[in-house]
């Protein structure tokens, strides 16, 4: 199981010394934000609505996602089908996701059609038009989707189910899909308010990054998006969640795996406040522990003991909530859940104990430094990092202090985040073969 790409490699984005970027917030809410990069012919939108499903409610699971299934359903100007019909025929891709924190729409084209792109994602921010009968249709494939991804797949069943012990909070422990049973009693008037309720100006962020004029394309944005009305009423939940607790441990079943899988997950805090040391210091000990050949989980459990056929971990810098640091691994044949869970947990005690070499650490900032080189190229990246900054409590142009402090953080820092994680605040979920 490979280490998921993480914040920190996101982070390392590189402002090339040519791009303007303009920000500009509409007298509705709409934030607008638009980099110059003149390398290609082409140009990114993403467009950021701050709902996800940690503002669902119990017995509402998975309304975001299906509600971005129900966006490529039409509007009256634009039928069902149509928006991906004309943005495929102007030669461009385009693809939305749902996560715990947000639903971002984005596509990518030829600069100059980047106008007609806009047009469509306004009309839909404010008339989408879907009938009963696409709605019972899109659930059927939410469904199967949901059996697909998490019933008959190991790893997501895992991290159902991590989520599921980790957190007592329903909108934390709820997944991004929703409970299958919800799935089935969810009606299209609940997705229709939930477009109401959520899908408005003020709860969005444009981003725009690729061969424009700045200072026009922010101008031909706000002609779009300016007349659509702003929305009073963005209740969220209450996401407050108890750090430290007993220990919790669950074990499931899965028919389509040969060997366990095993996650060892701790509630950490999220970043909330640019000079908070812990954060930076857990997106580094998690790169010390996984992620590439030499990292300690690879060399010493994969290839050194051999006792794990895979070990990564998973931590988000950026949360709107509380996150989880994970620590994911397969054991090998031959060696029991226990004999590695003790493993994983004897690597992170001899890091709060023993700390970590200048070596270590000199090695991930070198790593750093490299994918600060190789993401300058991507202008998805790039508008990426600015629409999670945006949604998750920061500002686009707070990419470079943080990365600062990424770089900064020293080897005592990692020490001390790894003190953090104590059984009190730990999960243990086990996916055994069925």
């Amino acid at each position: 199981m490979l280490r998921p790409t993480l914040c920190l490699t996101l982070l390392s984005l590189a402002l090339p010394a040519w791009a303007q970027t303009l920000s500009h917030t509409l007298p509705n809410g709409l934030k607008i934000i638009v980099k110059e990069d003149r390398r290609a012919p082409v140009a990114v939108s993403q467009l950021w609505y701050k709902v996800g499903s940690v503002d669902e409610q119990e017995g509402k699971t998975g309304l975001s996602h299906a509600l971005e299934h129900m966006m490529f359903k039409g509007t009256p100007a634009v039928p069902s089908g149509e928006f991906s019909r004309r943005i495929s025929a102007l030669g461009g891709q385009l693809n939305a996701y749902t996560n715990r924190s947000e639903t971002v729409y984005y596509e990518n084209v030829a600069a100059a059609n980047l106008p007609e792109v806009l047009k469509l994602e306004a009309d839909r921010m404010q008339n989408l038009n879907f009938s009963d009968q696409e709605f019972a249709n899109e659930m059927s494939v939410i469904r199967e989707e949901r059996r697909q991804r998490t019933e008959d797949n190991a790893s997501g069943k895992l991290w159902e189910h991590v989520f599921l012990n980790s957190f007592t909070t329903p909108a934390l422990k709820a997944p991004v899909i929703g409970y299958m049973d919800d799935l089935h009693k969810l009606e299209a008037d609940d997705l229709r308010r939930w477009y109401q309720q959520y899908y408005a100006p003020n709860n969005a962020t444009l981003v725009i990054v690729g061969d424009v004029d700045a200072k026009q394309t922010v101008q031909t944005a706000a002609k779009l998006f300016g007349g659509i009305p702003a929305k009073d009423a963005l209740p969220r939940n209450d996401l407050s969640e108890q750090a430290e607790r007993s220990l919790v441990q669950a074990e499931t079943r899965s028919a389509v795996t040969r060997q366990p899988l095993l996650a060892l997950s701790y509630r950490v805090p999220p970043l909330q406040n640019l000079n908070d040391k812990i954060p930076y210091a857990l997106d580094v000990l998690s790169d010390i522990l996984a992620g590439n050949s030499s990292s300690r989980l690879d060399s010493r459990l994969v290839r050194g003991k051999q006792s794990a056929l895979s070990a990564g971990t998973n931590y988000d810098l950026l949360s709107r909530e509380m996150p989880l640091f994970s620590l994911i691994a397969m054991p090998n044949d031959g060696v029991s859940e226990q004999t590695l869970l003790a493993q994983l947990r004897a690597e992170i005690q001899d890091i709060a104990d023993n700390g970590i070499s200048r070596a270590e650490l000199a090695r991930v900032k070198k790593r750093t430094n490299a994918n600060e080189i190789y993401a300058r190229d991507s202008m998805t990246s790039q508008a990426s990092l600015m629409g999670r900054l945006e949604s998750r409590g920061f500002r686009y142009s707070d990419e470079a202090e943080i990365r600062r402090r990424l770089k900064n953080v020293s080897a005592a820092d990692v020490q001390a985040a790894a003190k953090l994680l104590t059984d009190q605040r730990a999960s243990v979920v086990l996916v055994k073969p069925q």
